[in-house]
């Protein structure tokens, strides 16, 4: 399922009243035309407020500042469009006195080159450069668009809106998410530590939940209850599962049930679950399918109790708006060094893999505890198509989150080895092996389908501050 989340954008038409006025009343009018048939929504001055509703003079900025503030809490993104040069004080008054902390786009008007009479002329490729310099005095971070100016009219603009959107629902996502960590780091999972505190300082929250809460809850529900038959038949439809397991159905439900419950009840955004091995032992099931489901609804959730990994997942679901997956870094293909298997238990999402889904028991703990208490685990092959990858990590002893991004591409090569697998190839994998080693990065990855690392890289870099690696 697709991410929905309608955006709203504080619009700043920038002119100077030397300029054709006709010039910023069409951009208004193509511009905000253009967000609505994009199913954006917008806040903006009114046209009787200032001429041609744009901003000229520092009473204008005042006036446009004044009605952001009205709307703090709907504005997801400011966008400064200039049809010509712009009076650059007026829109970075209008910005900063509006105190949004909110990504910005600048974005300027092409010139055509057989109209440039006073009366039709723009100038904004030069205007352009003075609000970027202002914005940089004033220490506002902002976004660039694809060409330094072009045509309103173009489709360039519905590209670099969409764009745009997806940089600010990574950063306001990021800013004030709420990861869910569900039970105690299981003790030999050392590589998954987190700091909070860390994670705290960039607006992401960690609300923990002890494994016996959500375990006495699921033991509580009603075995005849309708929610139960519902789960139960979602499962079913899910994946198939086996006769010889059915019977072990209704624990996985139950426990489904209660984290849902538990995950909306604390408006969580993402899950890192203690899935290894406290809930085999103590409630006779694996987490994987219920994980799985909660990933497909664009709930991320990660294993062995990665926070790390879990904010990963979600910062790649809010910029592709598809469903991602926690993976290792696995194993090697000997045929090829650019390629290796990822792999984990059983958690990826079924519109991840992109194939049919069954359901079984754990391999590993499967071995040692028995396919009884291990059931629940998804197994599928992930088919072929291009993935972006990114992993952050807090890292303590510089007081800072760290990260890498890059792009592959999912292969279609078989690998005989039971559970979730994704054959995977990376240009310079062995560079980034090296890089992850040397950095201390953790052996778990989280991915989703498409080209979306653009905008991470954007949204990291020129608004979350976090030190990144971008790999080619």
């Amino acid at each position: 399922m697709p991410y929905k989340h309608t955006l709203t954008f504080g619009i700043i038409i920038g002119t100077r009243n030397y300029f054709n006025s006709a010039l910023a009343e069409d951009v208004r009018a193509t511009l905000l035309k253009t967000l609505t048939d994009k199913g954006y929504q917008y806040v903006v001055l009114d046209p009787a407020e200032t001429p041609t509703g744009s901003i000229e003079t520092r009473e204008d900025a005042k006036k446009c500042a004044a009605l952001f503030r009205a709307h703090k809490d709907q504005i997801d993104g400011i966008i400064v469009s200039l049809p010509n040069f712009g009076f650059e004080i007026g829109i970075i008054n209008a910005i900063s006195l509006s105190e949004l902390n909110v990504p910005v786009l600048v974005q300027a008007c092409d010139d055509e080159n057989d109209k440039v009479t006073l009366d039709k002329r723009r100038d904004a490729f030069c205007g352009k450069l003075s609000v970027c310099n202002n914005l940089y005095q004033y220490n506002i971070p902002f976004t660039d668009t694809t060409f330094h100016t072009y045509s309103i009219h173009s489709d360039t603009l519905k590209q670099d809106l969409d764009y745009f959107a997806a940089v600010c629902r990574v950063v306001n996502g990021l800013r004030k998410a709420r990861i869910g960590a569900i039970g105690a780091r299981p003790a030999g999972f050392q590589t998954c530590r987190a700091s909070e505190k860390i994670l705290q300082a960039t607006g992401i929250t960690v609300v923990p939940v002890d494994l016996s809460e959500i375990l006495g809850a699921a033991g509580k529900l009603d075995k005849t209850s309708p929610r139960l038959k519902e789960r139960l038949d979602a499962i079913r439809a899910y994946a198939k599962v086996p006769a010889a397991y059915a019977d072990k159905l209704a624990l996985q439900a139950a426990f489904g049930l209660a984290v849902d419950d538990w995950v909306a009840e604390n408006e969580i955004d993402a899950t890192a679950v203690q899935c290894w091995d406290s809930l085999e032992k103590n409630y006779g099931c694996a987490a994987c399918v219920s994980m799985s489901m909660m990933g497909e609804q664009l709930k991320p959730s990660a294993c062995e109790v990665d926070i790390a990994g879990a904010v990963s997942m979600y910062t790649l679901m809010l910029a592709s708006g598809t469903p991602p997956a926690l993976l290792d870094w696995n194993n090697n293909f000997a045929e090829d060094r650019n390629k290796c298997v990822c792999t984990h238990c059983g958690n990826f999402p079924k519109s991840f893999v992109q194939n049919e889904l069954e359901l079984g028991t754990l391999g590993v703990l499967g071995s040692v505890l028995g396919s009884t208490n291990t059931f629940g685990a998804v197994k599928g092959k992930v088919t072929q198509g291009p993935f972006t990858f990114f992993r952050i990590s807090t890292d303590d002893n510089f007081g800072l989150i760290k990260s890498y991004l890059g792009e592959g591409r999912f292969t279609n090569d078989p690998y005989g080895m039971d559970g979730c697998i994704a054959v995977t190839e990376v240009d310079n994998l062995q560079k980034l092996l090296k890089y992850m080693c040397k950095n201390g990065f953790e052996h778990h990855v989280a991915m989703t389908r498409g080209s979306v690392s653009a905008i991470i890289e954007e949204a990291v870099s020129s608004y979350l501050g976090w030190e990144m690696y971008v790999h080619h």
